[in-house]
């Protein structure tokens, strides 16, 4: 039976089974690659569809859906006909085909009609485009910059706009690195603050614009820091923190001082990692979140490692996997999406390259690159370089061009300075080894590209 607009989906959620819904969406987004659709689902769209949010899903993922679940009908999947879906709603969840911007429609408000003409051209400009490469997308979160047509006070509809910039961002930066993304994304960042500061119109608006900014701030932020602006990422984090303390959130304080614990130990401080990896942890303390107190153990570890402090890393790298083994809760925040085993996988293995055990690191590191979904290609590449770095520190220079090879097979789609740099250490590691045909190839290869 079809869900209505009040009664969560129950059919979609039986589909789920034990997956957690970041796991979920990353079964749909699998799926929409096999028949060469793009969806950027995440695990706050399968929480719409779950609680009857969405109705009706829109054609792109009544498509992957279908896919996924050959021989049942959408009703089977527990939702609404498709022209039973009316008014606001409907104009949400099913976008033109023929347009790359929904048209958000909106109920009728107090004031005049200019405001509710310019709140939906904010709409549509936080919406970017459907075009999947960069260029196109890029350009489209540039319109977010105009501040020229915000609201006197922000409602609903600017507070979703935030929230699509902060998933969009994150969905370009999974595919395609950071170093095209970050100075469009700085704009979408001003006006989400330009939003703010105007004031909403309900406390509840409000509470999501303090959320959505602090989000965005950790994006643009991560955006900086994989592109080596170390001083710009810090600023952005700083900034997102204090948007935490100020709204009194603790979901977002944890994710700010998760970032700020992995930037302090890029910039060689290893110390001040370990304050706020410790920090972040007691904000998450109360969240529910084994998954996110995992994390926030491996961002300590990874100070301890910069201390060379084994005893102290084991600790914190044994919390890590206990948390971990608790397995995916509903608590899990969305932003989490790419933390998996490979992440996991990935962070103990700088743990080990830190505390000078290559070998160690070498097979965390290829454990890494072996289970991260493809979706996530910026991690394949930056898992594969931090492999190619360990085989080249562990006296494997051939597996270490091999590998080396593969990452710049995947640069061709994936821009990050990070990893660059990353590979331009190994090339240098690897060049006492020149007259190895493999490791020659690799390092003529580089220097061209």
């Amino acid at each position: 039976m079809a869900a209505s607009p009040h009664s969560p989906n129950t059919p979609f959620r039986r589909l789920r089974g034990q997956h957690s819904p970041a796991e979920f969406a990353a079964m749909v987004r699998r799926a929409a690659k096999e028949i060469g659709e793009t969806v950027s689902c995440d695990a706050r769209y399968i929480g719409r569809v779950e609680s009857g949010e969405i109705r009706c899903p829109n054609y792109a993922y009544e498509r992957v859906f279908l896919h996924m679940f050959p021989g049942r009908t959408l009703a089977d999947l527990g939702f609404s006909p498709r022209e039973s879906v009316r008014g606001r709603l409907a104009q949400r969840e099913h976008p033109s085909p023929s347009s790359p911007f929904s048209p958000f429609t909106r109920r009728p408000t107090a004031g005049s009609p200019s405001r509710s003409k310019e709140s939906d051209v904010l709409r549509r400009a936080f919406m970017a485009g459907g075009s999947a490469t960069v260029a196109a997308a890029t350009l489209s979160l540039t319109l977010l910059g105009d501040t020229r047509r915000l609201p006197s006070r922000a409602g609903e509809s600017e507070a979703a706009a935030v929230e699509d910039a902060v998933r969009q961002i994150r969905l370009l930066d999974d595919r395609h690195g950071a170093d095209a993304l970050y100075r469009r994304a700085a704009e979408p960042l001003r006006t989400a603050y330009a939003l703010l500061d105007a004031g909403a119109t309900r406390q509840s608006t409000e509470d999501r614009l303090h959320a959505g900014a602090g989000e965005l701030a950790v994006s643009v932020g991560w955006l900086a820091h994989d592109s080596g602006r170390f001083d710009d990422a810090r600023s952005h984090y700083a900034e997102a923190l204090a948007t935490a303390r100020v709204a009194g959130d603790a979901a977002l304080e944890a994710h700010a001082f998760s970032n700020m614990a992995f930037l302090a130990r890029d910039c060689g401080r290893p110390r001040e990692s370990v304050r706020a990896a410790q920090a972040g942890r007691r904000a998450a303390r109360a969240l529910g979140s084994p998954r996110l107190l995992s994390l926030l153990a491996l961002r300590e570890a990874g100070g301890w490692a910069g201390l060379a402090d084994r005893k102290a890393c084991e600790e914190a790298l044994t919390r890590a996997h206990t948390e971990f083994s608790r397995g995916p809760a509903a608590a899990d925040p969305e932003w989490m999406s790419f933390f998996g085993e490979a992440e996991l996988e990935s962070l103990e293995s700088r743990c080990w390259a830190a505390l000078g055990e290559h070998a160690r690191a070498a097979r965390h590191a290829r454990r890494a690159a072996d289970l991260q979904d493809p979706h996530f290609a910026r991690n394949v590449a930056f898992y594969t370089a931090e492999l190619a770095g360990d085989l080249a520190h562990a006296g494997a220079p051939d597996e270490a061009a091999w590998a080396g090879g593969r990452v710049l097979d995947l640069l061709a789609e994936v821009q990050s300075t990070r990893i660059r740099s990353m590979l331009a250490a190994t090339a240098r590691t690897l060049v006492p080894h020149q007259r190895s045909p493999r490791v020659g190839a690799f390092l003529t290869r580089h220097a061209s590209a």
